[in-house]
């Protein structure tokens, strides 16, 4: 099953970034890539996501991916090695809410991940250091 998650986010790669959108080949944002996985493993999404700015409401603090993800995917604990398929939560700043995410595709010394990013779509970039220490959560697909 995990294969089948990295697969279907490789499958995204080079769609355009637009926000809000969730269409493969024609464009998304970083929740988008995640509902389109969801789609094309269970069919319907589990619930319609509210309309959200690009700052995910970091103004008020709430947080309404980590809520989300909480709701709808499996929690993965610190501790737990990460590996392949892993959707991967991040605080952009610290103190921050968590308001990006990306699908690790590959684990171990030198670990990669794909998301959509704003100005380069949905692609592969290397989780370094930098990323790895705005990690908010770690969760699989059910």
């Amino acid at each position: 099953m995990v294969e089948d998650v990295v697969s279907l986010a490789r499958g995204w790669i080079g769609t355009p970034y637009q926000h809000q959108a969730s269409t493969k080949g024609v464009a998304c944002d970083c929740l988008g890539l995640i509902r389109g996985i969801w789609r094309e493993r269970y069919g319907a999404e589990p619930e319609a996501p509210p309309s959200y700015t690009p700052d995910w409401g970091e103004g008020g603090g709430h947080e309404v991916l980590m809520e989300a993800a909480l709701r709808h995917l499996v929690p993965v604990a610190r501790e737990d090695a990460m590996r392949p398929g892993d959707v991967l939560l991040f605080r952009m700043r610290a103190g921050a809410v968590a308001k990006h995410l990306g699908i690790l595709c590959e684990a171990g010394e030198a670990p990669r991940f794909i998301h959509a990013y704003n100005a380069h779509g949905v692609i592969d970039s290397p989780l370094t250091t930098p990323w790895q220490n705005r990690i908010a959560g770690r969760f699989r697909f059910p």
